[in-house]
């Protein structure tokens, strides 16, 4: 049996429909909240701020990522600061490099010696975790976050790439390692076991924490049923027989 209060790993749900952060904001397993701009306008967000302020006055004890979303690192810089501005469990998402390819860690240093809470994003490569870290202040919070999701799209198992960087990060004690755009329920439990601090999945992957220690005999059966019944609301027929069970049944 699969104990989920015996993870050590802490579940953040990535998103940005209000009625979903609300009500995984109930839910004591979900310890966090992500977000990021192509979620907001998949989710038809039109004003970035005026959602960031409802979602911050429902969601007032956990933290929460926003992301700057300007290219040049100067106005990146104060983007950062406003997002800081609005609430003590606000960070702030940096991508790890423009759209130019050119790294943030520049960016990252200052605004991490300044005391701002980061979420480090779009990192896929040991190079990046490494300066990622080096560029972060020790005394300062901050999440480094891997797209392992993606990693995995492309063929590269990133279990041990992740179990790697958690020993990169042992040199920041107050930065944890995220593991993002997960595509299964199981990358939750991977993740735990390599030592991620964080894993952050969409609602669709966290809807799934229903099923742990379902019985598998129980679910193959339930997988037939649901062909059965689709092919019978649908009325497909094989053939011209009227004797058709799938027919006859709809």
């Amino acid at each position: 049996m699969i104990n989920l209060d015996a993870l050590n790993i802490r579940i953040f749900a990535d998103g940005a429909n209000l009625d979903d952060m609300v009500r995984l904001y109930a839910d004591p397993r979900i310890k966090g909240f992500t977000t990021n701009p192509t979620l907001m306008r998949k989710a038809g967000i039109a004003d970035y701020e005026p959602f960031a302020h409802e979602v911050l006055a429902r969601i007032t004890d956990r933290p929460i990522s926003f992301e700057v979303f300007e290219d040049e690192f100067a106005a990146m810089d104060a983007q950062a600061r406003v997002i800081d501005s609005w609430g003590a469990n606000v960070y702030v998402k940096i991508p790890v490099t423009n759209t130019r390819a050119e790294p943030s860690y520049d960016l990252i240093r200052s605004l991490s010696k300044q005391g701002i809470k980061l979420n480090v994003t779009a990192i896929m490569t040991g190079e990046q975790v490494e300066s990622v870290v080096d560029a972060l202040d020790a005394d300062t919070p901050a999440v480094v976050s891997v797209f392992a999701g993606r990693i995995a799209d492309t063929g590269i198992d990133p279990m041990p790439l992740m179990r790697n960087y958690v020993e990169v990060l042992k040199g920041k004690p107050h930065s944890e390692l995220l593991w993002a755009s997960p595509r299964e329920l199981l990358n939750v439990f991977q993740a735990d076991e390599v030592g991620c601090h964080i894993i952050t999945a969409t609602p669709d992957i966290l809807k799934k924490l229903s099923l742990v220690n379902k019985d598998l005999g129980g679910y193959s059966l339930d997988t037939v049923k649901m062909f059965y019944n689709d092919a019978s609301a649908a009325g497909y027929t094989i053939g011209t027989s009227s004797e058709s069970t799938v027919a006859k049944s709809v």
